[in-house]
């Protein structure tokens, strides 16, 4: 991970004008933030979580499931690209052309290395600033999500669900991914 600052805070459209590099940039609180490519664990637990929400939610006219890279823009100098975002269908028209602009129902971040801290700190903070309802982490090295639900005093820890539970929302009632295919078993080297 790697960030620069400036006197003047940047804003989403010099976000919009970094040459495409191949990186994911985000723009938190004004700076600058790249994260480079994620790891193939990580891309396996999100590909997977994606088809089980997309096939639960999606196909049955719940909600909108969008993958990275997409912005989510909550205001001129905060736009990030969670790894996936879930959007109600009553509240579709956050869905424009160039982003989801505004808070969705659901944000979820898979742990990697290079964005455990980011994710874990300064976007639960964001997320939870700009009033999105659920923040799931999700740390596909041990097994886990932690989904946290928006409350009167912010952000409090709703459920923690391990390989062998399964995950569920209060905004779909209909939602129940097992966790288990989600999560390969990593055996331990002799």
């Amino acid at each position: 991970m790697s960030s620069f600052a400036r006197s003047v805070p940047m804003t989403v459209r010099d976000l919009h004008l970094l040459p495409e590099d191949g990186k994911c940039w985000e723009l938190i609180e004004g700076d600058f933030f790249m994260t480079p490519a994620p790891t193939t664990l990580h891309q396996r637990v999100s590909r997977h979580l994606q088809y089980a929400l997309m096939t639960q939610l999606e196909y049955s006219g719940l909600a909108q499931v969008i993958d990275a890279p997409v912005d989510v823009i909550f205001d001129d100098h905060n736009a990030v690209q969670p790894d996936l975002v879930i959007v109600a269908t009553a509240r579709s028209s956050l869905l424009t052309e160039r982003a989801v602009e505004g808070a969705p129902d659901i944000l979820v971040e898979i742990l990697s290395p290079s964005s455990r801290d980011r994710d874990r700190y300064i976007k639960r903070r964001l997320y939870e600033r700009f009033g999105v309802r659920e923040y799931w982490i999700v740390d596909p090295e041990h097994g886990f999500v932690e989904a946290y639900r928006l409350g009167d005093t912010g952000y409090e820890l709703r459920e923690r669900h391990d390989r062998a539970s399964t995950l569920r929302c209060p905004d779909f009632p209909t939602l129940a991914i097992p966790l288990a295919p989600l999560f390969p078993r990593i055996e331990a080297t002799a």
